[in-house]
């Protein structure tokens, strides 16, 4: 009883809730029941595993999969997963939040990061140099190699619905690889001295790799010192010395900071671009290809002056 009460409240909640019953977490028995640590990976999974599974997202759309703090109902559908899929690459060890949730519920065997496959790119903030950039999905190329993680592990878990799943794979690599050709032919519409995308946090440098961007950005990963002097005067020489002529703005992040080097340059913040989660239901963007092909079109769109 004394160790229980040295316990973090937070970690404390969820091993009451791992303890309890966990029936709620098993949804339809007759379903798969999937958990996916964020919208986007929830959305790449319904796309695969169709009306035969549950798909249940931990962090809620538009917050931060970074730093969450997670509640009870999410344990208990951990619990109940035959399947608990993670980006993996340090997203989602803030607070070791997730980890946390594996370790109460006793989950870790079922859990599957879908990064494996992904070529990282490192952080180049000096002293992160040996740090991963999460944001791997923003490459649509990797988006399909997270897809082949996913439908490998659902067949496994239902191999009875084996053909199932692989036309749904089919169906959706084909709808992947036609936005992401259509991104790199949209970028290459624009003039070369024009390609310089700036964005607050350094999330893009996956996308900008991947269609013929430069990523620029005030600073590199969440952290507390957000918009230094320092920063802030870098990224408006960037601005000034390459005439950059529009700015944007993740949907995820608060706007003050990039306000305030609009009206330090003069540059308008030409629209919020997705990140770490889709749209809320029902808005342009509320899917994985909703959002990309959202940012896709915003960024070509302020780059070319319109």
């Amino acid at each position: 009883m004394k160790k229980i009460l040295l316990l973090p409240l937070s970690l404390l909640l969820l091993l009451l809730a791992a303890c309890s019953n966990t029936t709620a977490g098993r949804g339809d028995k007759d379903k798969l029941q999937i958990v996916a640590t964020y919208s986007i990976i929830a959305d790449m999974a319904e796309n695969i595993a169709g009306d035969k599974a549950e798909v249940y997202s931990l962090v809620p759309v538009g917050t931060d999969p970074h730093m969450y703090d997670p509640l009870p109902a999410d344990t208990s559908k951990v619990s109940g997963a035959d399947l608990i899929f993670y980006n993996g690459m340090n997203l989602e060890t803030g607070k070791g939040w997730f980890q946390d949730l594996l370790d109460v519920t006793n989950k870790n065997g079922a859990a599957f990061a879908l990064t494996e496959a992904v070529t990282p790119i490192y952080l180049t903030e000096k002293g992160k140099e040996s740090q991963v950039d999460p944001h791997a999905w923003l490459d649509i190329q990797n988006a399909v190699k997270y897809v082949s993680v996913i439908t490998e592990q659902v067949i496994k878990q239902d191999p009875d619905n084996e053909a199932y799943y692989r036309s749904n794979q089919e169906k959706y690599v084909a709808e992947l690889n036609s936005l992401d050709q259509y991104a790199k032919d949209a970028v290459q519409q624009l003039p070369e001295d024009k390609r310089i995308l700036v964005t607050s946090e350094g999330a893009f440098k996956y996308f900008s790799q991947a269609y013929g961007l430069e990523s620029a950005f005030i600073w590199e990963i969440n952290t507390d010192s957000q918009g230094t002097p320092e920063q802030m005067s870098r990224i408006i020489g960037i601005i000034e010395d390459n005439s950059i002529p529009a700015l944007f703005l993740e949907t995820s992040v608060n706007p003050k900071t990039m306000e305030t080097v609009s009206a330090e340059t003069g540059v308008p913040i030409h629209s919020r671009i997705f990140t770490d989660s889709v749209a809320k239901d029902g808005e342009e963007g509320d899917t994985y290809l909703g959002m990309m092909q959202w940012n896709i079109d915003k960024v070509v769109e302020g780059l070319s002056g319109q």
